[in-house]
């Protein structure tokens, strides 16, 4: 499985978007995340699909958009066209989870479905045939530079150990907290796409950040 690193566009300069996500790209990231918030799921707003929209346009990195909002089915359509590659959801919003991830592949995307840190693992069990990757939250959403929450990664293994006897390939994705410091502890719980917010935009030097993290992951994966 290979270890994938997703900077958090969260933790960028807002005012140099477009030059951010091609900096990410160059310092060697796999994806970049985009953290969508409505300001009614989690207590925060940040960005929507127009933006999406014009970052496409600047780097070809895969877009992993996390939809922090309380119902993804009105939105999935817009952030598809805005270029999304992957939208993960969580399983404590408004909308129909079925039908939200059936939305989601008819559009010829990806699907993820997220979990806050004090859901139970086995609220994705249900979906698993339906998904490309899991997030596990390791931070409660809406806010970056939160510390990580090491408690939250045994979900992480029941969920590896679930799709293993469905078998199932899923990605299992952690938010939160993620660093060259954590980043062994949700390796080793199965975890494979890591998304880092401050520990790659707020480096001296984001590539060496990244290789480190990469390299951390690897050794660890368990």
């Amino acid at each position: 499985m290979d270890m994938l690193i997703s900077p958090s566009i969260l933790a960028s300069d807002f005012s140099r978007l477009g030059e951010e996500a091609q900096r990410m790209e160059s310092c060697g990231a796999d994806w970049l995340h985009i953290d969508v918030m409505d300001g009614h799921f989690v207590p925060n707003i940040t960005l929507g699909a127009p933006i999406v929209k014009a970052l496409r346009k600047r780097t070809n990195l895969v877009f992993d958009v996390h939809l922090m909002i309380s119902e993804p089915h009105r939105y999935v359509e817009d952030f598809v066209k805005a270029g999304a590659d992957i939208i993960t959801f969580h399983t404590e919003c408004d909308s129909d989870i079925g039908a939200t991830l059936d939305l989601i592949h008819s559009l010829g995307c990806k699907a993820g479905l997220a979990i806050k840190p004090n859901t139970p693992a086995s609220a994705v069990f249900p979906y698993l045939e339906k998904t490309e990757m899991v997030l596990v939250m390791t931070v409660e959403p809406g806010f970056g530079g939160q510390s990580f929450m090491g408690d939250t990664c045994p979900k992480l293994t029941e969920i590896k150990q679930e799709c293993k006897a469905k078998n199932l390939s899923v990605h299992l994705q952690v938010d939160g907290g993620i660093s060259d410091k954590t980043i062994a502890v949700a390796a080793s719980a199965g975890a494979n796409v890591f998304v880092a917010g401050s520990a790659v935009f707020g480096a001296d030097d984001p590539q060496e950040a990244i290789t480190v993290m990469r390299t951390i992951a690897e050794d660890s994966y368990n």
